[in-house]
């Protein structure tokens, strides 16, 4: 540990896929480390290695339900409208990866049967069929189109209204509302209203489901006796946000990655059987969890010659855990045929992402037949007018201008 303490999680990047120079400079200095976490001086901790980033996310002292006066490294509106709140945050009721214990394997339970590696090579087809109707309709817009809003966004959205049973002409019901939840520097109120919309949407599909059951995920978990219908709400609602959100900023800043690096391009086009390795390396290079995962104390306890005391707050910052080259060689490298095996993009632990499957068969699929369909696909701008979006829980590309 160093005795300078910087303060907030550095945000702004120089380069569109490296983690901010700042960051990695803190990296350089000391796998973990103080960290200034509020402008009224509240000290946490940030982890910036792999190997340090695994061990936190994996030790049950550090929780993630999290306990007030919260201090965040980043400048949320939210946060600071809590004022002098004190105590345990109200969880709400379904929202699992807001729970540790008991409480979050209940839940968590209901859902790792949908998500298996085999329920996923099922799901294929459809994705497939999904991914080649937006195709159609980008191919359909003339020659130039903005790659987020024809494809990135709605491949996700379509797969994961299907999967819970979301009818496709309700889609613009959530969609808006998710970006402004995960939109760190809107108000609190502005955030609230969002987030009850989506689960007012999400209440009436139950309550229809429930009249008339289908072959779907929300049907299944609103017939399950032993959830709530609020559980049921918040949990169809953590599915649609982040089932969506992730995954179109992967597959819009991955495009991006692979534009700006051709022969990465051409290789994929040539060898089409790399593409799963290449979503791993896509995954781990490009750094869409810019602000870190943020655990707490639950307790004292000495933790790689630190104390850590109860309520203090610690963040795993994965953007450069991924580039950690104790780990990964040539990790500043972008190569789809390296080796990324073990990149934090997805967490670790028992919160480990639950969709995480699903995420790598739509990224596959999409990249293969967006390569396949669109050979000669270029940015119909200069990459550096591309608008990058670093205002959100995840990072990536606001639109993306294409011809081809």
């Amino acid at each position: 540990m160093t005795d300078t303490v910087p303060y907030g999680i550095p945000l702004d990047r120089e380069t569109r896929y490296d983690p901010p120079a700042a960051l990695m400079a803190l990296h350089r200095e000391a796998p973990l480390r103080r960290l200034r976490y509020f402008p009224d001086g509240t000290l946490g901790w940030i982890v910036t290695d792999h190997r340090l980033g695994r061990k936190v996310l994996a030790d049950p002292r550090f929780r993630s339900r999290l306990v007030a006066p919260i201090k965040v490294p980043i400048p949320m509106p939210q946060v600071e409208a809590m004022g002098d709140y004190a105590g345990p945050l109200p969880v709400t009721p379904g929202m699992f990866i807001e729970m540790d214990g008991a409480d979050h394997t209940r839940l968590r339970r209901k859902l790792t049967g949908v998500f298996t590696v085999r329920r996923m090579r099922l799901l294929e087809p459809r994705v497939a069929e999904i991914v080649e109707e937006r195709l159609d309709a980008l191919e359909a817009a003339g020659g130039g189109a903005d790659l987020v809003a024809e494809f990135a966004l709605p491949v996700p959205a379509l797969v994961i209204s299907e999967l819970l049973g979301v009818p496709r002409a309700d889609q613009d019901h959530f969609t808006g509302d998710a970006a402004t939840v995960m939109t760190m520097t809107v108000s609190a109120e502005e955030k609230a209203e969002a987030s009850m919309r989506i689960m007012g949407f999400i209440a009436g599909l139950v309550a229809a489901k429930r009249a008339e059951p289908q072959d779907d995920l929300l049907s299944d978990l609103a017939a399950d006796a032993d959830l709530s219908e609020e559980e049921v709400v918040g949990m169809a609602m953590l599915l649609l946000v982040a089932g969506h959100e992730t995954t179109a900023k992967m597959i819009g800043l991955g495009t991006m990655a692979l534009l700006e690096n051709r022969d990465q391009w051409d290789l994929l086009r040539e060898r089409p059987e790399l593409m799963a390795n290449a979503v791993e390396e896509l995954l781990r290079y490009v750094g869409v969890i810019h602000t870190g995962i943020i655990r707490q104390a639950a307790e004292d306890f000495e933790f790689e010659g630190e104390r850590i005391a109860a309520g203090e707050f610690m963040t795993v910052s994965v953007q450069t855990a991924n580039r950690d080259g104790a780990h990964f060689d040539e990790a500043d490298v972008f190569d789809v045929a390296g080796d990324a095996k073990g990149h934090m993009t997805f967490g670790h632990g028992v919160h480990q992402c639950l969709g995480q499957q699903l995420a790598r068969v739509e990224m596959r699929i999409a990249f293969e037949r967006l390569i396949r369909r669109l050979p000669g696909l270029r940015l119909a701008v200069p990459a550096a007018q591309v608008p990058l979006r670093t205002d959100q829980n995840f990072y990536g590309v606001g639109e993306l201008p294409v011809t081809w």
